[in-house]
């Protein structure tokens, strides 16, 4: 058994891998400043033995023994990473860089969760790892797309000038419970919005396509990136490459929901993508990944968890 660090492991998707890591009988240490996670996602968690929690934020210093770690330290929807831009922009770079230092240190294995918003508003589609992307640098989006970017940069560079070991994936968008209901991201808005019959939010004409992850998919996709030989460090595409418009995912929600919402459109955010669809060709045949859950399958379980916070 190993001693694993996952930074932002109260968030959605870190709360998710640390139940699983905890599962199979690693010790674990989940690193979070709670500014949009929360100790109610790994409640059941505290108390286990194979299991802590540190209340910090990964800007920090971090200084102890760790065998891996999974770096998801960072607000992932626009509400919460344009609410501060400048701890964001410090949240990708000064975290990265901490969490790399920790690995080299302690010769760990180190994973960056970087995210498909590298690509920004693609010109290529489907988008392959190869694609450099079309990014603004100077949008209200850039603290969080070139953020990422600028982690990444700094994950190759101390794997050459260091030999650190490294792993980085993009994140499309992925959803499943212990998402914040309030967060602003699509599927829990459209979600909340229908379950409480309130207007269904749709920017622009709504079509836009987005490609969605179940969130246990996205964790096996993780740690099968994190198993694989040292010698694969990506970066590797993980998302379901079915894609849907924001009408039709509306109109499923809806149809999920029994809700009587209507929809209701408003002026599209500025630099928002029109097109996000993984190519997974190198997740296929690298790790022998691929999303199991179909949409339906996924926003049905999504939808009882947001019921029950009603």
């Amino acid at each position: 058994m190993k001693t694993i660090l996952v930074t932002g492991g109260a968030g959605f998707i870190g709360s998710h891998l640390c139940h699983r890591l905890v599962a199979q009988g690693h010790d674990v240490v989940c690193l979070d400043n709670l500014f949009t996670g929360s100790k109610k996602n790994i409640e059941d968690l505290i108390g286990k033995s194979n299991f802590e929690f540190i209340r910090q934020d990964v800007i920090q210093t971090i200084d102890f023994k760790v065998d891996e770690i999974y770096n998801l330290a960072c607000p992932a929807s626009p509400p919460h990473y344009q609410y501060d831009p400048i701890a964001t922009m410090k949240t990708s770079v000064l975290g990265a860089i901490n969490v790399l230092e920790l690995a080299k240190k302690y010769d760990a294995k180190v994973l960056q969760a970087s995210t498909s918003e590298v690509y920004g508003d693609p010109l290529v589609h489907p988008q392959p790892e190869s694609y450099w992307g079309n990014v603004n640098p100077c949008g209200i989006r850039s603290c969080y797309d070139e953020g990422k970017r600028a982690a990444e940069t700094l994950f190759f560079d101390y794997h050459r000038r260091y030999t650190v070991r490294i792993k980085v994936i993009r994140i499309f968008n992925t959803y499943g419970p212990n998402m914040n209901p309030e967060d602003g991201r699509v599927v829990s808005n459209f979600i909340m919005q229908a379950l409480r019959d309130e207007p269904i939010t749709i920017y622009g004409e709504g079509q836009q396509t987005r490609s969605f992850c179940y969130v246990d998919d996205l964790v096996d996709g993780m740690m099968k990136m994190m198993g694989s030989e040292d010698t694969f460090i990506g970066p590797v595409n993980l998302g379901n490459p079915d894609e849907f418009t924001m009408l039709e995912l509306a109109e499923k929600v809806k149809k999920l929901t029994q809700s009587q919402s209507v929809l209701l459109k408003k002026d599209l955010p500025a630099d928002d993508p029109q097109k996000r669809r993984p190519d997974i060709t190198k997740a296929k045949e690298r790790l022998e990944w691929f999303p199991k859950i179909k949409l339906e399958a996924g926003l049905q379980k999504s939808i009882e968890y947001f019921a029950k916070l009603i």
